[in-house]
């Protein structure tokens, strides 16, 4: 069989496509008046800039107005639910591919991708002074309204995460276990986020994975549940993949498999732990890391490091953008993976690091460690 909206091969029995993530027998976009009828989804238009409440974990999904533009397609108008009222093509969405930039130094580019119909990815950034929050959160696409889950989830995360994190009683193991204390209640503030947005009527509820990094004082803290990933990656030495994935690929490279084999595996990118009503846990696996020099902190999806794991092939790419601007690095990477194939949502973030650091347009790229979670 073949799936009736990206046309990809289906497995014997399959539920859900794994490139596109369309539950297998729903009909395929029709034109004009079927497509109103059967296609339009509410939370398309959902914000990326929508508003926060002041207690974590209740973030509030406004949705944006309906758009005025014409059809791109065949100039038609666009009706309040997003479809061309002439052809039935969808128009754009401002949650397909979305940008943020709350400092020089820091910023992100959030894409739908190509094979994908929706835009299950989020982001949430904020930047204040030399401190620094990168939240990716990517909705997993065999569960319903994922993307109103994902967004939510990275909002809460980040309004928890906003203030300076704890020093503890000024002994070391004191300050990690109070930072590890905020890090595992942003977590649990993202899940209520993503359970609070759950239809009540699905059987699929939303679910997300989630990774967060937080730059302070000459280090970068970092959590994650999931298979989103950070990384360091130095102007010079070593690159690093901070965080570990909860996932089958983790599972098989613990167990001895070289992690480009484990990683291409069919069974790859099936997480382990993630965030939403069937979640077995939502506790994040936290680490730190000192930035002895400057150089780049990328949290993204899978999106992006599915065509370039290794920290040596980011740092690649990150000297590919021939700019020391991180909108510009940021809007590279993600053209960087629809040019490679597009099959994900496509999520980079990125914060320059590193005491006194002046952005270089080409870092050193080096082999890549393990992680330090």
């Amino acid at each position: 069989m073949k799936c009736s909206h990206c046309g990809a091969l289906l497995d014997e029995g399959a539920k859900f496509c794994e490139e596109c993530g369309r539950p297998v027998g729903e009909p395929a976009a029709a034109p004009a008046a079927a497509a109103l009828d059967t296609e339009a989804n509410p939370l398309d238009e959902v914000s990326p800039i929508s508003a926060v409440t002041a207690r974590p974990g209740e973030a509030t999904v406004e949705t944006a107005p309906p758009s005025t533009a014409p059809c791109l397609e065949c100039g038609g108008v666009v009706g309040e639910d997003g479809y061309c009222t002439q052809c039935g093509t969808k128009a754009p969405s401002a949650r397909d591919h979305f940008e943020e930039r709350p400092a020089d130094w820091v910023a992100g580019v959030c894409d739908r991708g190509i094979r994908h119909a929706v835009n299950e990815d989020a982001m949430a950034l904020a930047a204040d002074g030399d401190r620094a929050v990168l939240v990716v959160c990517d909705g997993v696409s065999n569960t319903d309204q994922s993307e109103v889950g994902s967004l939510a989830a990275a909002k809460a995360a980040l309004e928890v995460l906003r203030p300076p994190l704890p020093k503890g009683l000024g002994v070391p193991e004191s300050a990690a276990a109070a930072v590890t204390q905020v890090f595992t209640e942003a977590a649990a503030a993202a899940n209520r986020a993503v359970l609070a947005v759950a239809p009540d009527d699905t059987r699929n509820p939303p679910s997300c994975t989630f990774v967060a990094a937080v730059v302070e004082d000459g280090a970068v803290h970092h959590a994650g549940v999931g298979d989103s990933r950070a990384y360091l990656l130095p102007d010079a030495g070593n690159g690093r993949l901070l965080t570990i994935d909860d996932s089958m690929a983790q599972v098989l490279i613990a167990g001895g498999t070289p992690r480009a084999e484990a990683e291409a595996s069919k069974q790859a990118h099936s997480i382990t732990k993630w965030l939403g009503k069937d979640s077995p846990d939502v506790t994040p696996r936290v680490g730190q890391a000192q930035v002895s020099g400057p150089g780049w902190l990328l949290v993204c999806s899978d999106g992006l490091w599915n065509y370039a794991s290794e920290p040596a092939a980011l740092a690649e790419q990150i000297a590919a953008a021939g700019s020391s601007d991180p909108q510009v690095i940021a809007t590279h990477l993600v053209a960087f993976a629809n040019a490679a194939g597009g099959q994900d949502n496509i999520t980079a973030t990125l914060a320059r690091v590193g005491k006194n650091a002046v952005a270089a347009p080409a870092p050193v790229a080096a082999a890549g460690g393990e992680t330090d979670g």
